[in-house]
Formats: structure tokens, C-alpha cells, sequence
């Protein structure tokens, strides 16, 4: 008699799905585990939703619209509990930061009653996990697993916290995807180099001293751009950096663009400045668009995907000047960037989708063979 394999259920919980690195991993992770036959419930909590999903949505965002005040929030909060209680999840992944320790406390013990994985995106690690010890033990101790996105974050977390149940997974790109993507033709004459990411107001990815750098260095007098892309309340002083810097007419803003994989494929390379980062899904899917980057050797991230002179160059941290300097190396050494370039597709292989996915099946231990009862 043929056993029936059993199908699993996962709630995958965050803000949105839209814009940002995270947004894009929730939402890729979502489409694989509905390929694999499990059920899906993505719980957002903002309603902003352009990325792909798979499975069911359940769009508490869009709830809050018409419900202010303390009744209302009260209500969408039992609304959230009671989904979670009547579904009896196999498991839940939480991929929200979790910046109101309290909130998170209570959480963790009245609402999330199944193995739960919470997951680090940076190594600001404060936005994710509470800055007393105390509290995220209490909120992380009967957790599952805490999933950090790179061995820098996990090793944040681990001196820190002293946390025994973290996991490390990369976060995945659809090579695949962005491959057929980059193909698209742009409607761009000169030559440019490019970076991408939110104008917020943290300025985490630091646009303005990028286009400082920029702006010293031999590009602009060789006719070759900057292209940003994104968008955000820092675009207006960005602007003004180009004017006062002398760049205004070589620095184009492109904003959001849905396909920035074509824009990646046509430029020299690739520049990461940020203050911080956790694992940067702009610097691997631009590597995955076969062009060279050049990034800060961040706390976390960027040296666990970029090989000093082999698919890029690494740029020791928040030093401005040697950032310069890396760009004008890279420029102006062909034999260098044609063979970081390539070596720029193999090396995020590693990467894709699918070898990440199996990672986070393995972790749960989900597999097409599952027989096991809930």
C-alpha cells in the first residue's frame, strides 16, 4: 500500500513585498516552497505587494487602513493569533525586524505556538534581535532555529548573545531569472558603472559619499557614468551632491526599475559602499549579470562572496579614498576586469535558488520522501 507523503504548512511572516534585499528572499523562498508542494501563507503586515508569492496571502496591512487606536490594534493582533492558532503550522518564519522587544516577547509566548525560525538580515543585529541579552534569550530560547545570512552575522550573534540554536543560509537568487532578464536590451549609449538600493533616510548605502568617490576619480573625465538606481527621501540631497561635486550631468537616477538586472548586464561593474550590510543581494545578483563589483569589506557579507582580484575587489571598510582608487584600478586594468568578469557568473552558483532552498529544507527536514504525521 503507497503511503501518502504528507503536505507541509509554513507561515512566512513580514512587512511587505516590495523594494527592499529581504522582500526579494521572502519572496523568492515563498515560490520555491510552493514548487515543492508545501503550503504557503504569506502574513504581511504593510500593504505593498509587487513581488512574487506562492500560496495563500494574507494581507493584514491592507486590515489596518480603516482601524486606528488601541481597540483596533487589539483586534488585528487577535486576528494574527488566531490565524496562527486555527492553521497549527508545521512551521513559522519570521522575516520581520523586530524592533519593540516587548512586542516580540509577547510574540514569541502567546501567539507563535510552533517551531519557529527567526531570521538576521544584517549585522546591525539590533533590529532583529532586542539589545538585552535577557530578552532575546527569553524570545529565542524555544525557537526552532535563528537563521543568519552569513557566518559574519552568525558570528554577531553567537559573541553577543551567546545564542546555541543559529543556522547560517545564504540568501538565494533565481539565477535562471536573472539571466534571461539581463538579456533585455537598455536604452543606454555611454559607458557607466552602477550601484542600487533604498534613498532612505538612514543612508545606509551611503549614495552621497559614492558619488563623492565618483566624482575623484578618472570615470568622469573618460565619459563613463554613474547609474543609481532606487528611490527615497534622500534623493533630492543626492541630487545636490552631484551639483556641488561637479558630476551633475555624468550621475543619472533611474529610480525603481522592475528589470535592473538589464541595467547590471551593461555596466563596467558594480560599487557597495553601505555603512553595514548582512548578505547584499545586489552585490550576487549583479555578479550574477557576469559584471565585476567592488565593495567595502564589510563586518558581514561582501568578503564571503567577492575573492580579492578575482571576481571583484574588496575595498577595506569606510575608507573613502582607497574606494576611489579600487574604481580607478578597475577601470583602467582591461586584463583585470575582463577576467573578474569572468569569473563573476560561477561564483555565485553557489547561490541560486535551488542550492539554497534544499538548505532550508534540509534545515526543517522536508524532503519529497516526508511521511511523517503533523
Amino acid at each position: 500500500m503507497k503511503i501518502q507523503s504528507k503536505i507541509f504548512k509554513i507561515a512566512m511572516i513580514g512587512y511587505q513585498l516590495n523594494e527592499g534585499g529581504l522582500e526579494k528572499v521572502m519572496s523568492s523562498l515563498s515560490v520555491y516552497f510552493g514548487k515543492k508542494g508545501i503550503e504557503v501563507h504569506n502574513i504581511l503586515f504593510v500593504d505593498n505587494i509587487a513581488y512574487p508569492y506562492s500560496g495563500k496571502l494574507v494581507n493584514i496591512g491592507k486590515m489596518k487602513e480603516n482601524n486606528e487606536g488601541f481597540i483596533a490594534k487589539l483586534k488585528l493582533f487577535s486576528f494574527f493569533k488566531n490565524y496562527i492558532y486555527e492553521n497549527d503550522f508545521d512551521f513559522i518564519i519570521d522575516f520581520r525586524y523586530r524592533l519593540h522587544p516587548l512586542q516580540e516577547l509577547i510574540i514569541s509566548k502567546l501567539v507563535y505556538n510552533s517551531k519557529t525560525i527567526y531570521t538576521v538580515h544584517s549585522s546591525n543585529i539590533n533590529n532583529y534581535l532586542p539589545k538585552s541579552r535577557f530578552l532575546t534569550k527569553q524570545i529565542c530560547k524555544s525557537a526552532y532555529k535563528v537563521v543568519c545570512v552569513s557566518k559574519g552575522v552568525a558570528n554577531l550573534v553567537n559573541q553577543y548573545h551567546q545564542i546555541k540554536n543559529t543556522a547560517v543560509i545564504f540568501n538565494p537568487i533565481d539565477v535562471e531569472e536573472i539571466k534571461s532578464k539581463a538579456l533585455e536590451s537598455v536604452d543606454m549609449i555611454a559607458s557607466y558603472v552602477i550601484s542600487a538600493g533604498r534613498f532612505d533616510s538612514s543612508n545606509v548605502k551611503q549614495f552621497d559619499e559614492l558619488i563623492i568617490s565618483y566624482s575623484k576619480s578618472v570615470l568622469p573625465h573618460n565619459g563613463v557614468n554613474l547609474v543609481l538606481l532606487g528611490d527615497g527621501v534622500l534623493k533630492e540631497h543626492l541630487m545636490n551632491t552631484a551639483i556641488n561635486s561637479g558630476v551633475k550631468e555624468q550621475v543619472l537616477f533611474l529610480g525603481f526599475v522592475d528589470n535592473p538586472f538589464k541595467y547590471f548586464k551593461n555596466a563596467m561593474f558594480f560599487v557597495l559602499c553601505s555603512k553595514y550590510e548582512g548578505f547584499p543581494m545586489t552585490l550576487i545578483e549583479a555578479l550574477a549579470c557576469e559584471i565585476p563589483a567592488i565593495s567595502f569589506d564589510c563586518l558581514s557579507g561582501p568578503n564571503e562572496i567577492i575573492k580579492n582580484k578575482i571576481n571583484g575587489l574588496l575595498v577595506e571598510n569606510q575608507n573613502f579614498e582607497k574606494l576611489t582608487i579600487a574604481i580607478d584600478l578597475l577601470y583602467n586594468n582591461d586584463i583585470l576586469r575582463a577576467s573578474c568578469k569572468e569569473n563573476s557568473l560561477e561564483s555565485v552558483q553557489c547561490f541560486s535558488l535551488e542550492r539554497i532552498g534544499k538548505k532550508w529544507l534540509d534545515l526543517m527536514k522536508i524532503n519529497k520522501n516526508s511521511r511523517n504525521e503533523r
